[in-house]
């Protein structure tokens, strides 16, 4: 059982010589056509952080409730439960969103059992998971989906599936994971081979330049989304 507040992402602002701006890039582009598109009503948000999309929802809906296993760094959990022990009643939410969560949750379907059932009916459900990310939050770190897992999962529960996007493409994928291979550990790097590389890293521009190199391989000609970050996918409850 995790015993220590999370520190999680507070901010939706991601600069261009941020670490993981190929992830968030294509996946808030995704995930705010989303909101945009379906989120409506009250809202509940299951492994909730630190809400960082509550400002971004605020003109979509009425209320918003947060839920997660452990208190956020920010203290903005409202129930702190299991995802799939949500103690709150049937059929109460318009909208449930669940962001970068379902990975970390040993019973994934049980979270996308309590979404529906949580859901009024014609009630929407925007997920979103990764398919490449380095572990994290680690041991709490048990599963990647492919957008056929997500699909199973959601229509196993009785769900509709709306729309699966896929967040960038085979560039950015190679360009967050040359990124992860590089970054931090080459300040580690002692000596003159270490002194190179720095070097080298700061002739090219760094971490902006290369968000940059793959931003472009990823736009110019078709996207090939066999090889994605990560999915947001939408899905509805049946009435």
């Amino acid at each position: 059982m995790r015993t220590k507040s999370l520190s999680r992402l507070n901010s939706t602002d991601i600069k261009i010589d941020n670490l993981y701006y190929l992830h968030y890039k294509y996946y808030h582009a995704d995930l705010f056509s989303a909101f945009e598109k379906y989120a409506y009503g009250s809202l509940l948000d299951i492994g909730c952080g630190n809400k960082p999309y509550q400002d971004k929802l605020a003109d979509k809906i009425v209320n918003y409730i947060g839920v997660d296993i452990i208190q956020s760094s920010e203290n903005k959990v409202d129930y702190l439960c299991p995802a799939n022990e949500i103690p709150l009643a049937n059929n109460l939410f318009d909208t449930i969103i669940s962001t970068q969560t379902i990975e970390h949750v040993e019973d994934h379907q049980g979270l996308v059992n309590e979404a529906y059932r949580l859901l009024k009916p014609d009630g929407v459900f925007i997920l979103s998971g990764p398919l490449y990310w380095p572990l994290h939050e680690e041991p709490y770190d048990f599963f990647r989906f492919t957008k056929h897992g997500f699909r199973y999962i959601l229509e196993k529960a009785g769900f509709e599936i709306l729309e699966i996007k896929s967040n960038g493409g085979k560039w950015s994928v190679a360009g967050q994971a040359l990124l992860h291979a590089i970054f931090p550990q080459i300040y580690s790097i002692s000596g003159l081979k270490g002194k190179l590389i720095r070097a080298t890293l700061k002739i090219i521009g760094g971490i902006k330049s290369l968000n940059k190199f793959f931003v472009f391989l990823d736009n110019n000609g078709t996207i090939d989304y066999s090889n994605t970050m990560n999915y947001v996918i939408v899905a509805k409850k049946a009435k």
